[in-house]
């Protein structure tokens, strides 16, 4: 009897230590920890203020903010400041698409076709064979970022109707439904799909079916939408040496690709109405989409490769439907970033563990994100010594290098060119209007001696252009928060005048978004 009282005794403690184990594991990075890498982070990425918090076994166990919400202003960042969530917005529309679904009112594999009949693509078959899920996916064949200068940088005149219309001139660089490559354009399309079905715009779709429902009080489907404007973070960049506050991104046409405004309180009720598989409220009696569009979300739709080794020993990639997917140490992992200029932000869910992690940041440093979120994953994994801070900003630091090698080569040269005094550049060969299908005309025009570049219908691109060397020169945009500068080949005809001209970013680390290499300009006069 005391033997079978003894296996009872060890047996209920070993029960109760492995129930006490979510308890100490919750508590694997303390809240004075996550303080201190914070606080290190800001300075190493120079980043004026960011917010995280941490969401575990679906109870906010860490919401904070750090730093300022502007350099103007010096206000402190807090749990409820408003951040551009930027391209972490795409989750929610898939989900807007998967309550649709729910209600029968689409299908994913619907063709796009049947709710915008002017919807084309380059080739007419991809036209007829595009589906919703398509649009969520990024393989459509097209180029990363194709397209994008219609809404980047903001101020463009571009309208629902230029976007939909001009997709046709897009040129694909793989085939349909091969390859992936991250699109804007496509998402801001599923968002017309939502407003055609619903007879709502999206930003009201999602305010009234995915934020009232959870709470998210303060959040809104663009900065425009917002209520109270009181406590928002302001955009930063560098701009030269130094980091300032930098124009906001607001151009209501990319509110379904990557507008919403959102808090740390907020998100942290979007993870865990995630991680819940859709449900929420008291006792998770609510369900806002069904576990079947759940699952449909972070199924693997497009795979990515996985290549070399890393340190979370990750064998898979793929993207589902508004979400990154892979494994990190045995573990599924569904994820996220976003970014526009001045703000950067990433979700990161692992729902075995049922952690969430967040962070929302004023600074165009992904680095900062990415430093914060693998320090607190690691100490949920149990990888040790890691120093995250400190590998990411070496990382950034040697890209820089060399990338400052290749910049600094061509300014050098075009100093070289000022300077000499035999060379001769008959800037009016070059002058004119050029048109391109999809991104409209431009003005190349000579001012006190130099070209001057102008877009119609994107004001931001207008700067003075450098000579590079032979017919090739490099546009220097006035907005230097943008760092884009671009080169400007032009073609010439058989009389030697300028016919056409084509563009590169300078630097390879130009934002994608400025797809300058997209464009192929006509002369028209």
């Amino acid at each position: 009897m005391k033997k079978i009282r003894l296996i009872k005794l060890v047996t209920l403690l070993f029960i109760l230590s492995v129930n006490s184990l979510d308890f100490i594991y919750a508590q694997v990075i303390t809240s004075k920890e996550v303080d201190k890498l914070i606080e290190r982070t800001l300075k190493t990425f120079e980043v004026p203020g960011i917010a995280v918090t941490i969401v575990k076994d679906g109870q906010v166990i860490h919401a904070k903010g750090y730093g300022v919400r502007s350099l103007n202003s010096n206000v402190k960042v807090d749990e409820h400041t408003l951040f551009a969530i930027a391209s972490n917005t795409k989750a929610f529309t898939a989900a807007t698409i998967g309550i649709l679904v729910d209600e029968g009112k689409l299908n994913w594999d619907d063709k796009v076709i049947d709710y915008i009949p002017e919807f084309r693509l380059y080739h007419s078959y991809v036209t007829e064979e595009f589906t919703i899920r398509d649009l969520l996916t990024h393989r459509s064949g097209l180029g990363l970022g194709a397209g994008d200068l219609m809404i980047f940088p903001d101020g463009s005149d571009f309208e629902i109707e230029d976007l939909i219309y001009n997709l046709r001139f897009l040129k694909p660089v793989s085939s349909f439904r091969s390859k992936f490559d991250y699109d804007n354009l496509l998402y801001i399309v599923a968002g017309e799909v939502v407003s055609r079905v619903t007879g709502m715009s999206w930003e009201a779709y999602v305010e009234e079916r995915i934020m009232k429902p959870l709470e998210m009080d303060r959040s809104a489907g663009n900065f425009y939408r917002v209520k109270d404007k009181s406590n928002i973070a302001d955009p930063h960049a560098p701009v030269g040496n130094k980091i300032t506050v930098v124009d906001r991104y607001d151009h209501e046409l990319t509110s379904s690709a990557g507008a919403i405004y959102s808090s740390i309180h907020d998100m942290s009720k979007w993870a865990i109405l995630q991680m819940n598989h859709g449900k929420y409220g008291e006792g998770l009696s609510k369900q806002l989409f069904s576990e079947k569009v759940h699952e449909e979300m972070w199924t693997p739709q497009t795979i990515l490769p996985v290549r070399g080794s890393n340190s979370y020993n990750t064998h898979f990639s793929a993207y589902g439907l508004g979400w990154s997917l892979s494994d990190v140490k045995g573990y599924k992992q569904v994820s996220h970033t976003g970014g526009l200029p001045g703000m950067v932000t990433q979700v990161t869910l692992l729902p075995e563990m049922k952690l969430g992690i967040i962070v929302l940041t004023n600074q165009q440093s992904g680095s900062a994100f990415a430093s914060i979120t693998n320090q607190i994953k690691d100490s949920y994994l149990d990888i040790q010594s890691t120093d995250r801070v400190k590998e990411y900003y070496e990382r950034v630091q040697s890209n820089k290098e060399n990338i400052k090698k290749i910049t600094d080569e061509v300014w050098k040269e075009i100093a070289e060119q000022q300077k000499d005094t035999s060379v001769k550049v008959d800037l009016s060969l070059y002058t004119g209007t050029y048109k391109d299908d999809w991104f409209g005309e431009i003005l190349i025009s000579e001012k006190k001696n130099k070209l001057w570049f102008d877009s119609k219908r994107s004001p931001k691109l207008t700067g003075e252009m450098l000579f590079y060397k032979g017919n090739t020169f490099i546009v220097k945009w006035n907005d230097r928060s943008m760092d884009a500068d671009a080169f400007v080949m032009f073609e010439l005809d058989y009389s030697g005048q300028a016919s056409g001209i084509k563009m590169k970013a300078v630097s390879p680390l130009t934002d994608f978004s400025y797809d300058f290499h997209d464009l192929d300009f006509r002369v028209v006069k």
